[in-house]
């Protein structure tokens, strides 16, 4: 498996299916739509979210429309979202161009397509100091229905390290932990015109679980996280970073549990004495228009 992958020009940026990363459960696309630009989408055996990054659009889905307002950047604002169930036809049209997140799951169950507001995007700060990122739950396992797809957005101030302490979620333990195949992408913000960058690493976590990346990301590149431990997501000083983060795996129950890294687990609980960042959070939860 390839686990660093580079964007590629518009209009397909990433197309990371489960035949082709190697895995039997996530997906996602990410669109590059010109001002009345289209994309058809048979959802198949996958449900799939439709989230804009930058621009409007309207989402068709077997004769429900919806029309999403969508945001400037991931940097200024949560976005409203559609769902749309496996076995349908979506299809996605923009007037004014723009970019297009769709993260996918083969799934079982059939559920309804729906529209959520930006107004309805619980809005966590997590961890603290250095530590600190904000946490877009727009479909996280306890905030929104679906069959097996799980997604957040991660916003890390720059110079501020995320996805720490390393942690796993590669072997199914009721109760304690998940087995979920996991897609990061990557946009960076610029600072004095130049093109922000940032850092992953993962790295083995165990005999059968041998993933070992250290990745210098850029818009648009996503890292592929099978197994192993992962974190920390280093944004470079004056570089905010934006992830989105895409889950699904194939336990009976829909959810985010995780191990921390034995030796970096210590990292939590220095949390409570030190403050936020202040310059958290980079936009508060709520309609953006």
């Amino acid at each position: 498996m390839k686990h660093h992958l580079r964007g590629n020009p518009a209009p397909h940026r990433l197309n990371i299916t489960p035949q082709g990363a190697g895995w039997t459960h996530t997906s996602l696309t990410v669109l590059e739509l010109p001002p009345g630009g289209t994309h058809t989408l048979p959802t198949a055996d996958s449900e799939w979210i439709v989230l804009p990054l930058r621009g409007a659009c309207t989402v068709a889905i077997d004769g429900q429309t919806f029309e999403l307002h969508g945001r400037a950047s991931p940097f200024t604002a949560t976005t409203d979202f559609a769902y749309a169930p496996r076995d349908a036809q979506l299809t996605l049209t923009t007037a004014h161009g723009g970019r297009f997140a769709l993260p996918g799951a083969r799934c079982e169950r059939r559920l309804a397509a729906r529209y959520r507001p930006a107004s309805g995007i619980p809005v966590e700060l997590r961890g603290s100091g250095p530590c600190s990122r904000q946490v877009n739950n727009f479909a996280a396992a306890d905030t929104f229905e679906c069959d097996r797809l799980i997604a957040v957005e991660v916003l890390t101030p720059g110079g501020n390290w995320s996805s720490y302490p390393p942690h796993k979620h590669d072997e199914e333990h009721p109760g304690e932990e998940s087995a979920l195949e996991e897609i990061y992408y990557y946009e960076i913000s610029e600072a004095h015109g130049t093109p922000g960058l940032g850092y992953q690493r993962v790295t083995p976590s165990g005999p059968d679980h041998r993933t070992d990346v250290l990745a210098e990301v850029r818009t648009g590149d996503a890292v592929l996280i099978p197994d192993g431990w992962h974190g920390p997501s280093i944004a470079a000083p004056g570089h905010d970073m934006y992830y989105l983060n895409v889950m699904a795996g194939p336990g009976a129950e829909r959810r985010w549990l995780i191990r921390d890294h034995p030796e970096h687990a210590w990292i939590r609980d220095s949390w409570p004495d030190q403050p936020v960042d202040p310059r958290l959070p980079l936009y508060p939860a709520g309609d953006p228009r």
